[in-house]
């Protein structure tokens, strides 16, 4: 838990200096992350989506739901209620277990990173980031993996504006360029 540490005797002080908090609660953090990819291309294929599974398991350290398709769209060729992806809450312990592998060692390892842009923050101050491999996590085996898929992964904060949001993140150690 090195993460909330740091967020609790770095982070708050410096947050409250910047943009002149009162008091610890005033100051934005993370509430969730959420994981989430799309089956659709693997379909008709049970194994590959159990594969899958498995390794959102495997990354999150939580079991992943299936998501529904709400409508059906003739072009997809979905119809209302088919699986078309899965997806991961994480809050408390889990998430910043997952947020310091995401930090130390997933984002170092992936091919061709320069660190994250300041654009993938939406006016809320919420980071979404896309990974084409998830294989770059330690907790994959490369051996065993048949199928590599990408997936996205949300940082929700509690703050109000994107410049909030950022510097939390930064401060927190996200490997943000500016």
């Amino acid at each position: 838990m090195r993460l909330l540490e740091k967020y609790k005797k770095q982070v708050i002080p410096a947050m409250k200096a910047e943009f002149g908090y009162r008091h610890n609660l005033a100051v934005p953090k993370i509430i969730k992350v959420v994981l989430n990819t799309g089956i659709g291309k693997f379909r008709g294929e049970a194994k590959i989506i159990e594969e899958i599974e498995r390794s959102f398991a495997l990354i999150s350290g939580q079991k992943p739901v299936f998501t529904l398709a709400k409508k059906a769209i003739a072009s997809f060729k979905t119809r209302e209620g088919m699986k078309v992806g899965l997806m991961v809450s994480l809050r408390g312990k889990l998430m910043y277990d997952f947020l310091e592998r995401l930090i130390c060692l997933a984002l170092p390892r992936s091919r061709d990173f320069h660190g994250l842009s300041s654009r993938a923050f939406d006016a809320k101050g919420n980071l979404t980031i896309g990974l084409k491999e998830h294989i770059i996590f330690p907790e994959i085996s490369h051996e065993e993996v048949k199928t590599i898929f990408s997936f996205e992964i949300s940082v929700v904060t509690n703050a109000k504006t994107k410049e909030e949001g950022l510097i939390l993140l930064k401060l927190l150690g996200f490997p943000i360029k500016v």
